[in-house]
């Protein structure tokens, strides 16, 4: 897929939900990809419950070199995005490109410098990036200097396509083309619920599995669980 064109970290920042809302559509995504994916390399997206002892992280990549990172924290949240085509690369203009980065407030500072989100070398690794702390009542962005030919971009548009959309409809599309495997709706939507799971609901989108092999993941997602 080629990235959106036109679309911009800007439109992303519009329509992305709250901090609260974000979390649980990012952990719903992951435990549909775990039970889809039982092979964690093999996924499209991911939720590290306990990344750190305050912070979680959901995770995308799509094994093409596009990837974001979300860390969610008592700060709020960070969003770290990196498409490889787009012309606004770090590697493409020898450093982050302007803007994106410079006016991330200090107390998402060390998520800039994060080794799981820079090159070997300590250089950051984005191409978009946005954040939101707990008085915000939007989504925040640097005032950047896009390039005049836009033809590709930051990527924002397809890297958090899923997340703007934020219907079951929307995943079940994504899946169905990246799994190339029929994805059944209502077991979604079960899912974006943060219903616990159920031997039905498993096997309605992975027949091969068992309610209680997903079991890990379910802990390391932060799923809800039967009581």
């Amino acid at each position: 897929m080629g990235l959106d064109e036109g679309v911009s970290v800007l439109d992303v920042a519009r329509q992305l939900p709250a901090v609260p809302v974000l979390r649980d559509l990012c952990r719903s995504i992951a435990m549909l990809d775990a039970i889809l994916s039982p092979e964690w390399e093999d996924r499209f997206y991911s939720f590290n419950a306990q990344w750190s002892s305050s912070e979680e992280m959901a995770s995308m990549r799509n094994g093409s070199g596009d990837e974001y990172a979300i860390v969610f924290s008592p700060a709020g949240a960070f969003v770290r995005g990196f498409a490889h085509e787009s012309q606004m690369s770090p590697y493409a203009s020898d450093g982050p490109w302007p803007g994106v980065l410079d006016d991330v407030p200090e107390v998402f500072r060390a998520c800039v410098q994060e080794p799981a989100f820079t090159d070997e070398d300590g250089m950051p690794v984005a191409t978009a990036c946005l954040w939101r702390e707990p008085a915000d009542d939007v989504w925040r962005t640097g005032t950047i200097d896009f390039p005049e030919d836009y033809e590709y971009g930051d990527g924002a548009g397809e890297l958090f396509a899923i997340l703007t959309a934020g219907t079951p409809s929307a995943y079940q599309e994504f899946a169905e083309d990246y799994y190339g495997v029929p994805v059944d709706l209502a077991a979604v939507r079960h899912v974006y619920a943060l219903r616990p799971l159920t031997p039905e609901v498993v096997a309605a989108l992975n027949p091969q599995l068992t309610t209680a092999e997903p079991g890990k993941d379910i802990v390391s997602i932060g799923y809800p669980r039967q009581s």
